[in-house]
């Protein structure tokens, strides 16, 4: 796989063109687990220039229906590609679509439950996540993000534990997420396009860009051909599936504000 390129090597052309961002949140947006004002204001100035702002997130639900009506975005999707969620804010109305109903989910919470059962038995200092009492369909285990840092052969412990039970697992930056079902962040973004602002991707890829920071972002990576990794990910390229075309010189939020201001001086 070709190593990403500095994004400010990349052509004005590119950036000329996109109609639309894409972005994970945690260590894409956040800095020190927090989003700075900075990002907010980037996310407005993307907004207020007509272009689509869409966080493609490993999150949970109850997050995302705070992120879809507070946030400067037009939609959300969490859990790793589970939902899509949209506020219609002219009908005060909140547009939920879950790749599996609600039977299915209750199904594989108690095949996640046994999971979760056996990770913590089995791997000493890993936590479920804090969140996953907001979790409507995956299993969320903490490495790092309110437990010291579990090294690489524990976390790839907390993986095979996941896949010996036929669940997909994916690493980002502070947690595995683990699910049953053949969805990700990619199918679930093609799908919200599609029904919500009647794009079809698989034909205006060009058109969008996707900012990421980890391993789990790989399905968006490999799909948008101007995809941008923001600099911290260059600690993580050796776990990566796919690469993104480009990264960033800062890390984290500041990286995310990198995109926006390459995009927006075109605009």
């Amino acid at each position: 796989m070709t190593e990403p390129r500095p994004l400010s090597d990349s052509p004005d052309d590119i950036w000329s063109g996109i109609r639309g961002v894409f972005t994970d949140i945690d260590d894409t947006i956040t800095t020190g687990g927090r989003i700075t004002a900075d990002v907010f204001l980037a996310m407005e100035r993307l907004r207020a220039a007509n272009l689509l702002v869409v966080p493609i997130t490993g999150r949970p639900a109850g997050w995302c229906d705070m992120i879809a009506r507070q946030w400067p975005v037009d939609a959300v999707v969490g859990e790793n590609g589970a939902f899509y969620y949209r506020y219609n804010e002219s009908a005060r109305q909140m547009i939920r679509v879950y790749a599996d109903p609600i039977g299915v989910r209750a199904q594989n919470r108690e095949r996640l439950d046994a999971i979760r059962d056996e990770v913590l038995s089995e791997i000493p200092g890993a936590a479920v996540s804090v969140d996953q009492g907001f979790r409507a369909s995956d299993l969320a285990i903490d490495f790092c993000e309110d437990v010291e840092s579990l090294p690489e052969a524990e976390i790839q412990r907390i993986v095979d534990i996941f896949t010996r039970h036929r669940a997909t697992a994916k690493v980002s930056s502070i947690h595995v997420n683990g699910w049953f079902g053949d969805y990700d962040k990619m199918t679930m973004t093609k799908q919200l396009m599609s029904e919500q602002f009647a794009i079809d991707l698989d034909k205006d890829a060009h058109s969008f860009t996707f900012a990421g920071d980890s391993p789990n972002d790989a399905p968006m990576f490999r799909f948008f051909p101007h995809a941008v990794g923001v600099a911290n990910l260059k600690d993580l390229l050796h776990h990566c599936e796919a690469m993104p075309a480009w990264i960033t010189k800062q890390p984290r939020g500041a990286g995310f504000v990198e995109i926006a201001d390459r995009i927006l001086a075109l605009k």
